[in-house]
């Protein structure tokens, strides 16, 4: 089957009212051939639109159709990327996938470096694979913003952390998007001794020498697992390292703001976390444009979760029942002081916090959305839960109520004897959870087996 083959049309699109059907392979459109999802979604956005279509005898016919600017055909196609997903081509020393335990379902290997996921689900790519036609293609459909794993831009040093010999080209390519005014948004995933100190500070020259087609900068943690063996020997950060490279970033960031009106980088709130130190105000992550690397998550949950609390009427909370939330080591205490902030102002909010030790991957793993089910069963049976327990919707897999290890919600209810609500990155939703307001989260469309890499990126948190 091409994987441009529509699988399936949406019975209300545009498609379907011009009388296109499932089994044929869409060629072009507006002359444009389709190729992947960049080209259907790039020449699909106009108003006015010529599909040029093969059918399965291969005779072929062209459809006109009309819609409103930017509204989806309607078609699905056998895959996602309407493409296979491309690998990545480097052996990172850091690198998550590497470390994960043998025996779990084949899709968690999987290593995606691919400039379409970059753009379309906000995954990052080290630019090692990309051909020049792919670059080009890039600039000539102006795809933008995109996210690229950085680490250094110290050419030898990235050569030797990536085992990629592309890895030096990486601000070559780089300078060559600012000229055509792609947006980058860029992630440093800082490894003790390494790529810290001297070689960080390199990297942020470099790439704020790229402001403002490099929009924000990310420095997150190496995360390690119990799993390394044969791997490359790195350490993890402690509260001294981890508070260096706090001062560190931070220096930078204000004399970019002083210079450019911008801070341009940030660190990774679990860099607060190791380090001891409270959290910036909301003001200082400006936009939160690095959410997706744990930038800020916990500083906009708190604010979202305090003006939620001033609009919560008392009323609201005389239903509420005794809970448990069950979380990462690392922001158990943040969502400790929720609670009590919480059960201060409204006292029939009656709750602990419980943070989970990861001895599935290892405890230096602090952070929630790579919690098993089977920790959280282990650590929490026979414990006082109350009335039902509240997780981080980022522990189940996307799409599913599946933990990842495969422990499924509906088990973990039934050892628990108690309802396990995923609860949304949200500080209103939260709340309302708190009070047995809340329905449960939705934890989103499930993704394909090339997506799920996303969640073990070592900046996901």
């Amino acid at each position: 089957m091409s994987l441009t083959e529509i699988r399936s049309v949406d019975p209300r699109s545009p498609a379907r009212r011009a009388g296109i059907r499932a089994g044929e392979t869409l060629v072009s459109v507006n002359g444009h051939p389709i190729a992947d999802v960049l080209d259907y979604k790039f020449y699909s956005y106009d108003t006015r639109l010529e599909l040029k279509l093969r059918e399965r005898d291969g005779r072929e016919r062209t459809v006109r159709v009309r819609k409103r600017e930017g509204e989806d055909l309607g078609l699905e196609f056998p895959t996602y990327l309407m493409d296979r997903a491309r690998s990545c081509a480097n052996r990172c020393v850091f690198c998550f996938v590497d470390q994960m335990p043998p025996g779990m379902r084949e899709s968690l290997y999987f290593k995606d470096d691919d400039a379409r996921l970059s753009f379309l689900l906000g995954n990052y790519l080290t630019l090692t694979n990309l051909s020049r036609r792919e670059m080009e293609r890039i600039m000539d459909l102006r795809i933008s913003p995109i996210n690229i794993s950085v680490h250094t831009t110290d050419p030898a040093l990235r050569v030797e952390m990536l085992k990629n010999p592309r890895a030096a080209e990486v601000l070559e390519v780089m300078r060559r998007f600012a000229e055509r005014r792609i947006t980058m948004n860029c992630q440093i995933v800082s490894c003790p001794g390494l790529n810290d100190g001297p070689a960080l500070e390199r990297t942020l020259e470099d790439l704020a020498g790229l402001w403002p087609a490099v929009n924000s900068v990310s420095v997150v943690p190496v995360g390690l697992t119990k799993y390394r063996e044969g791997l490359p020997s790195l350490e993890g950060y402690r509260k001294e390292t981890a508070a260096a490279v706090l001062d560190q970033v931070e220096a930078f960031a204000a004399r970019h703001l002083a210079e450019k009106g911008s801070r341009l980088v940030w660190c990774s709130d679990e860099f607060y976390l190791l380090a001891e130190r409270e959290l910036p105000d909301e003001e200082y992550f400006e936009s939160f444009t690095q959410l997706d690397n744990g930038v800020g998550m916990l500083r906009l949950l708190s604010g979202e979760f305090h003006r939620a609390l001033e609009l919560m009427d008392l009323e609201e909370t005389e239903g509420a029942t005794p809970f448990t939330i069950a979380t990462g080591v690392s922001a158990a205490p943040f969502l400790e002081k929720l609670v009590e902030e919480a059960h201060a102002r409204f006292p029939a909010i009656q709750g602990r916090v419980q943070g989970i030790r990861n001895r599935f991957f290892g405890e230096s793993i602090t952070v929630a959305g790579l919690v098993t089910g089977q920790d959280l069963l282990e650590q929490l049976k026979g414990t006082e839960l109350g009335e039902r327990v509240l997780i981080p919707a980022t522990m189940l897999r996307s799409g599913e109520t599946v933990f990842l290890d495969d422990v499924t919600l509906e088990e973990a209810e039934r050892t628990l004897g108690v309802p396990v609500l995923p609860v949304a990155q949200d500080g209103f939703e939260l709340l309302d959870a708190m009070c047995g307001l809340a329905a449960p989260a939705s934890t989103g469309p499930a993704p394909g087996e090339e997506e799920e890499f996303y969640r073990y990126h070592p900046g996901t948190r």
